[in-house]
């Protein structure tokens, strides 16, 4: 299953960057056997100043046609990493080819978008800068592929 991050601004090089990619390239390594990845990340940036509507133009364009389409928002689920990682393999499971995770920009994301989603996950009730939950939305990909593969990265 085909993973794709589609999200709102453009991440420069810096500590956020890195982390990203270490996690990414982490996942892809472990998924692969298991059916998950890889991971593409298709940054989208509204230059003309829409707002949450134009960013959500934006993001359709880039997620697959027939992709399962989660969300982070804080008004979506909480969940453990082990239920994230149960859920990631059900999805796969299921057959699906393509899962799209959105993150908004800085307002969020485009109520019309939303109500598409199959999925809306929260990292917490408290507001996040939408590059540290690209950070966190990496980590918990890779810990997922990890608890799914009987690694002992995941320690309970």
């Amino acid at each position: 299953m085909r993973v794709h991050l589609c999200v709102v601004g453009r991440l420069r090089s810096g500590p956020e960057r890195d982390l990203i990619d270490d996690y990414l390239k982490r996942f892809d390594r472990t998924g692969r056997a298991l059916g998950l990845g890889p991971v593409t990340v298709t940054e989208v940036e509204d230059r003309k100043g829409g707002g949450m509507a134009a960013e959500a133009v934006l993001l359709r364009k880039a997620i697959p046609s027939d992709a399962r389409l989660c969300i982070l928002d804080e008004r979506g689920k909480l969940m453990s990493s082990p239920d994230f990682a149960h859920r990631l393999g059900e999805i796969r499971d299921g057959g699906v080819g393509d899962l799209a995770f959105v993150i908004g920009g800085a307002d969020g994301i485009d109520p019309s978008l939303r109500a598409e989603a199959d999925m809306a996950l929260s990292f917490g009730q408290m507001v996040w800068p939408h590059m540290l939950v690209r950070v966190m939305l990496s980590e918990q990909l890779y810990r997922a592929a990890s608890i799914l593969a009987g690694s002992p990265y995941h320690r309970v």
